[in-house]
């Protein structure tokens, strides 16, 4: 089971658009010095849309190498073109990682057969771990509870779920449908400020961008939670809350987030590739404001 604090890890670049090994490297030792328990590579946030396949490959050997069995590494294998996605997970598959996160078919809105037919593929061209990314914003179609249950129920490899829904009733509804089948189901919550609805609803945690900037603070917020200490509880959900804001800084927000990581004091430059944009003058303000005022940098 994949449980506790996830991290969707951003893809250094250099200010050439080109993977920088070691700033990747740097990023990915602070993150599983810090607490993370398991970190995903080619996410949203690592901008998976934006890498050729060539890249994705020379960054995914170079990730599981670097983790080291450490802590969990899943990959990002989800695409528009079935063949390729299948090509990549088995690759990852080969390459040793833990298991796939895989998103759903997105441009066109697909019928819930559709969905399933595309999940059942993938699921019988590996023995990988599957966690399916349910992010309906981008896809325009949604993971019904109903869908999950079906899947996991003839496929055992479809091991979790990353619900990016803001409603955590949605969660909610897989947690009690789905866990009832199949109690190891991870089900991770993709909004940050979820993470302790998540908990008290029965699920397993978060796989959230804002772990990339502070996440000492989720990892103090999950031992919190666990020691029913609700006064940090509190503390750390007000400045979970506060550092929202950095997603709505920039668009794509994966500019944004490279900021404000940044700003932390990572020796990384915030470069992204395109159609994202460097980040302005006023946005850095913005940042370095946000961080400030959630007292995680000093003023």
């Amino acid at each position: 089971m994949f449980r506790g604090i996830l991290s969707p890890i951003i893809t250094v670049l250099d200010e050439q658009g080109r993977l920088d090994f070691k700033g990747n490297e740097f990023h990915i030792n602070r993150l599983i010095d810090n607490g993370i328990n398991g970190i995903l590579f080619l996410g949203s946030i690592g901008e998976f849309f934006a890498l050729s396949m060539e890249e994705k490959k020379a960054f995914i050997t170079f990730a599981i190498k670097t983790v080291n069995k450490r802590v969990p590494v899943l990959i990002g294998t989800g695409g528009t073109v079935q063949e390729e996605v299948i090509e990549l997970t088995r690759f990852a598959e080969q390459a040793g990682a833990d298991a796939a996160v895989v998103i759903s078919p997105y441009y066109f809105k697909l019928e819930t057969e559709t969905i399933y037919r595309y999940y059942a593929n993938l699921a019988r061209s590996t023995s990988l771990p599957i966690i399916l990314y349910n992010f309906p914003d981008r896809t325009a179609s949604d993971l019904t509870p109903e869908l999950v249950l079906r899947l996991v129920k003839e496929f055992d490899n479809i091991v979790g779920i990353k619900d990016t829904v803001d409603n955590i009733s949605h969660t909610r509804k897989v947690i009690q449908l789905v866990k009832a089948e199949r109690p190891d189901f991870s089900v991770l919550s993709g909004f940050d400020e979820y993470l302790i609805p998540n908990l008290m609803a029965g699920g397993d945690g978060v796989l959230c961008g804002l772990t990339n900037i502070v996440p000492q603070v989720f990892a103090d917020l999950m031992n919190a939670y666990a020691a029913k200490d609700l006064d940090k509880v509190a503390a750390a959900q007000a400045q979970i809350s506060l550092l929202m804001n950095l997603y709505d800084v920039s668009q794509p927000f994966v500019a944004g987030i490279k900021g404000a990581v940044a700003a932390m004091g990572v020796p990384i430059v915030p470069a992204v590739k395109e159609p994202a944009a460097e980040l302005t003058t006023t946005q850095l303000q913005t940042i370095q404001d946000l961080l400030k005022k959630a007292e995680v940098i000093r003023s």
